[in-house]
Formats: C-alpha cells, sequence, structure tokens
C-alpha cells in the first residue's frame, strides 16, 4: 500500500515518542497492526491502538521514583477540578474532569436529556448553555440524595422489596454498553485478554474496568452467547432474524457504504440479492434467502441510495464488500475502512460502464 509521508511520519513519531516506551515486541504489535492501513489511519485511531498495546504488554508498570506529571499511565487518571480562581467576566466557571467510562456515557446521556427537556419547556439557549445548564441542575438535585443510605425522611417507595434496612438509592439509569475481550484457552481455564474494545466509538476497554461496572450491585448483567462469525445461519423469512442480524452487525460493524462510519446497530440490515416478495406465490425460487452471505448492514440513508439509483455492490468475502458506483468507480470496502481499486490518473475523465443512470421526476 503507498503511504504519504507526512503520514508515515506521524505513525512513527507516535509509536518512537510514546509514554511509557514502546518494546520491541510492542512496537512490533503495532506495527503489524497499522501496515495494512497505514495510508488511511487517522490520529485518534493510532493513540488507541498504542494505548492498547501499552496495556496489552504491560509497559504501564507503578513506579515509585517516577514523577506523577511525567505520565498519565503512572497513576490514576480520574479527577473532577473546578477552578474557582480563573472567573470569566460571563460569571462563569470552568469544570475539567477525566471519569471512567461507564460514568462518563452515564452523564452525557443524563446532560443530553435534561437540555432537551429545557428545550421542550421553551428554552432559547444554544444546545450548548442547556447543557451546562443541565449539569447545575444535576448538582442542586444530587445534594437532596442521602448517599450514605441513612435518610429516615424518605419515604419508601415500595421499590426492591420493601425492606426498611436497604437504602433508599435512586433507580439507576440504563446505560447499554456493547464491549469484546479477546479471549483464549489454557486447558479447562478460559483466559480473558487484558484490553478489549467498545463498539460505541471504538474506544479501549480494560478488563478490570468491566469487572468493575459488574460487581456494582445494581448493575444488571446480561450474558450473551459467543457468536462464531463464521458460521452460515439461514433463515426462510424476510425478516431477519435476531441471531442473524446480531451476527451481521458484529461482523460488519459499521455501515458498509465506502466512507460511511455510522455504528452497525443503528443501520438497516439489507439484502445485497433483493428478497423476491412473489417468489413464493408465483413458484420461484429465492434469488438468495435471507441468509450471512447476502445480508450487510447499510444506514437507512445508503439503504436508501443502495435501492433507488444504480450503486451496486456484492460481498467478494465474509465482511469484504466490492462496490460500483453510478460512473464505474469500484471501491473496496472492510473493517480496515474504504479503499479505491482504481483510482483516476490526473486529467483523465471516466468511462461509464453503461449503468444506467437515475431518472428525473
Amino acid at each position: 500500500m503507498r503511504c504519504p509521508a507526512w503520514r508515515a511520519r506521524a505513525v512513527a513519531d507516535t509509536t518512537i515518542h510514546s509514554t511509557p516506551p514502546l518494546t520491541v515486541e510492542a512496537a512490533a504489535f503495532v506495527d503489524a497492526q497499522v501496515a495494512a492501513v497505514a495510508g488511511r489511519v487517522g490520529s485518534a485511531q493510532l493513540d488507541r491502538l498504542v494505548a492498547e498495546t501499552i496495556r496489552r504488554y504491560d509497559l504501564a508498570t507503578a513506579d515509585p521514583t517516577q514523577d506523577p506529571e511525567d505520565g498519565y499511565l503512572h497513576v490514576d487518571p480520574r479527577h473532577v477540578t473546578v477552578d474557582t480562581e480563573d472567573v470569566h467576566y460571563a460569571g462563569t466557571l470552568r469544570i475539567e474532569a477525566e471519569v471512567d467510562i461507564a460514568d462518563a456515557l452515564d452523564l452525557d446521556r443524563a446532560v443530553a436529556h435534561h437540555a432537551a427537556t429545557h428545550a421542550a419547556l421553551g428554552s432559547l439557549l444554544p444546545l450548548d448553555a442547556r447543557r451546562a445548564k443541565a449539569l447545575g441542575d444535576l448538582a442542586r438535585t444530587q445534594t437532596a440524595l442521602d448517599l450514605a443510605g441513612g435518610g429516615a425522611d424518605l419515604e419508601d417507595t415500595g421499590a426492591g422489596g420493601g425492606d426498611a434496612d436497604e437504602p433508599h438509592l435512586p433507580a439507576a439509569r440504563a446505560v447499554v454498553i456493547h464491549a469484546h475481550v479477546d479471549a483464549s484457552f489454557s486447558g479447562d481455564t478460559t483466559v480473558f485478554g487484558p484490553t478489549g474494545r467498545m463498539e460505541n466509538g471504538q474506544r479501549l476497554v480494560l478488563l478490570e474496568q468491566v469487572q468493575s461496572w459488574c460487581a456494582d450491585s445494581r448493575t444488571e448483567v446480561t450474558i450473551k452467547p459467543v457468536i462464531d462469525l463464521n458460521t452460515h445461519l439461514t433463515a426462510q423469512t424476510y425478516k431477519v432474524p435476531a441471531d442473524i442480524r446480531e451476527q451481521v452487525q458484529l461482523r460488519d460493524r459499521t455501515c458498509v457504504f465506502p466512507g460511511c462510519a455510522r455504528p452497525a446497530r443503528r443501520c438497516d440490515v439489507d439484502h445485497i440479492v433483493a428478497y423476491d416478495h412473489d417468489a413464493e406465490a408465483e413458484g420461484r425460487p429465492q434469488p438468495l434467502p435471507t441468509q450471512t452471505d447476502n445480508l450487510a448492514c447499510l444506514c437507512r440513508f445508503h439503504h436508501r441510495l443502495k435501492t433507488h439509483s444504480p450503486w451496486r455492490y456484492a460481498m467478494v468475502e465474509p465482511g469484504v464488500f466490492a462496490w460500483t458506483s453510478p460512473h464505474g468507480h469500484r471501491y473496496r470496502r472492510d473493517h480496515t475502512g474504504t479503499t479505491d481499486l482504481e483510482p483516476l490518473v490526473r486529467g483523465e475523465s471516466p468511462a461509464p460502464p453503461g449503468i444506467p443512470r437515475p431518472r428525473r421526476r
């Protein structure tokens, strides 16, 4: 793969100047992951890969002689800081925080909900201002809660069994997190890797974080069976069953249209070869039924574009798709991104291969 010099330099700088430094084995792991996508890997993706590598090879060991300010990996980075000394002329203070992933997602959802409530009640403030007010609302509401569990003046609502000795805790907000952690077998024991990834934003997640989330007494944990992505699943109906939908979403990860990164769980599951709804009534066999190798994740916009325009695609191998545009351009789409299979020479005009163009109505 051809890689621009500036991008190769960025990859080298990120790995060479990593804190803590990468070992030869760790650097080889990064190189193996980046080699196929070096020409289009982004800085955020590279930072996540280096962070995963540091955790995977246990390079961030605590060093009592190390200055805590020298690197965030040597100390617990979580904090909430309110800068009471720097007051803006508009009467605002700056808040800076770094919190656990689950707490951050929970807080973001709560702030978004309160901001939407302000808008529904007629607030004309911009979104950022409403989010800031929502954070204040949450703070004032939380001070009224008895977090120690000794609130004698709180009425028993009867939730949770009605035990008089139970603390009156507020109902937990539901946050669904899809985390994938590598696992292997050592004899009869399952050994989990130290790192994994979250589907939401492909964020790095640590095994001990998942363990701490599950240890919370108010956490509802749902364990789903492991899905083999290489298993061929099929159904006789047009509607995609839940197990096939889950397999396709795990395989594709995002919308498979060239350049689209919408998460697969927010996409439609499309029949690559269209399902013939009249086949059974007219005695024809289905061109291709609802099965793994005839399904792909497309966001609603690109699903409609594929259905109502000359864009066409086919699955060449599991999770790898070949797309053809209305003008004959061909693209390869897989979990690493989009590759232009026929980049045009400067000044050359594309030659459409006879694909029909959409008609204006």
